[in-house]
């Protein structure tokens, strides 16, 4: 029978890790320690890259929130929007048709969308965030209590 090991993570940072959207910075989190840290992408530190290549048990990449992640958001937004203005903005953007712009910028001008664009990021984010920790074997306090309590 397989030990739980006991570790706080700090969800804010985790969660700060997975929203980030700075890809010159790679995160890990230190499956002993909880700990939370970044390496920069151009990185001459081999030292540091060897030490996470040969501890890959210990050290997991926490997945970056780009550029590509946005547009899956933006598309679901875009499938869900009726005005048609609205509708040929962001399809321009996402195609990459002048005139384009931020996604960010052109909902500033339609705050209902904005709204809708950001819980669609959270979705996305929580999700996303779950399905790691479960394919990396980690489990909240409360899963754990959960588990106990049914077994």
């Amino acid at each position: 029978m397989a030990s739980i090991h006991s570790v706080e993570i700090s969800w804010e940072d985790l969660l700060g890790a997975f929203t980030s959207g700075h890809l010159d910075k790679a995160y890990y989190l230190d499956r002993l320690t909880g700990e939370i840290f970044f390496v920069p992408s151009s990185s001459d530190n081999n030292e540091v890259l060897q030490q996470l290549q040969s501890n890959g048990e210990r050290f997991l990449e926490i997945p970056p929130f780009d550029y590509q992640s946005e547009r899956q958001i933006a598309s679901e937004l875009l499938a869900q929007i009726s005005d048609p203005e609205l509708r040929v903005l962001l399809s321009n953007s996402l195609a990459g048709r002048k005139p384009f712009g931020k996604i960010e910028d052109i909902l500033s001008f339609y705050p209902h969308e904005e709204d809708r664009f950001a819980l669609l990021k959270d979705q996305f984010l929580s999700n996303r965030l779950k399905l790691w920790m479960e394919e990396n074997n980690l489990f909240t306090a409360n899963t754990v209590l959960n588990a106990t309590k049914h077994a």
